[in-house]
């Protein structure tokens, strides 16, 4: 029988023993959980940063092999794809939020803000797309792209980024219709309001935060590893008749208007 990992994250258990996954912007947030709970499977984790190796960032990075990446540099983006060997998940989790201000020119932020989220996991996808095609992972091989409420929602603080996650959404429909004969599945997890490095400036913000608890149904801000227990799920054998679709993991803010 094959052996089985336990995540730390909570009861539910996968074995991605012997799996190949990469996860972009793996070195915090939402993608260090993701990639910290399919090693805690078992599998072989590559994650991608923006600095050039490991020493350049405070959190122990040690159990993951690293490449450097700007997800808005194509030739980047084939470069770590040609650097694997094999591949069996996917995980396009890279992204940034900029807003548009005297600083920074509208029409410039939009369209950074699209090829971070939208056409970097394209390219990406692309360019491993024969490496997932040869896979031999139960269920098949998986893309899972990092969604957002914005996806959904207007936001008219962040208009590039909600694009960027919303075309995303639209991304995965259509790589599912184009691979399902390739054995390759594509879905999304809208993440919620999640306490994050990146939100951290909000969370710590009383009138912010209490705004966002307020039309939270669970009250309280999620955890990064309640983002990767979905996206293990998405991956895992558990959800081979799933593809196309986008799991919303917001404790019941975007229908609890």
């Amino acid at each position: 029988m094959a052996e089985t990992f336990q995540l730390s994250t909570g009861t539910a258990t996968y074995n991605f023993a012997g799996a190949k996954v990469l996860v972009t912007g793996g070195t915090s947030g939402i993608g260090l959980a993701t990639a910290s709970a399919f090693v805690d499977a078992g599998a072989a984790v590559t994650i991608t940063g923006t600095h050039p190796g490991l020493r350049d960032y405070d959190e122990d990075l040690s159990r993951f092999s690293y490449r450097q990446l700007r997800v808005i540099d194509n030739d980047e983006i084939k470069s770590v794809a040609a650097s694997l060997d094999d591949l069996d998940v996917l995980v396009n989790n890279a992204g940034n939020v900029k807003f548009a201000d005297r600083k920074n020119n509208a029409v410039d932020v939009f369209e950074e803000m699209v090829r971070v989220h939208l056409l970097s996991g394209h390219h990406l996808s692309q360019a491993c797309l024969e490496m997932l095609t040869a896979s031999t992972l139960p269920g098949g091989a998986s893309v899972v792209g990092i969604a957002s409420l914005t996806s959904f929602m207007a936001n008219p603080f962040v208009p590039g980024y909600g694009a960027g996650k919303a075309g995303m959404v639209q991304l995965a429909k259509t790589q599912a219709s184009l691979w399902a004969e390739r054995g390759i599945r594509s879905n999304c997890v809208a993440a919620g309001n999640i306490a994050t490095r990146m939100t951290a400036p909000v969370v710590e913000s009383e009138a912010f935060s209490k705004g966002v608890l307020h039309r939270t149904a669970m009250k309280r801000w999620g955890r990064p590893e309640e983002i990767a227990d979905a996206v293990l799920f998405l991956s895992s054998d558990r959800a081979s008749f799933i593809t196309g679709e986008t799991l919303i993991v917001d404790g019941g803010y975007l229908h609890n208007s």
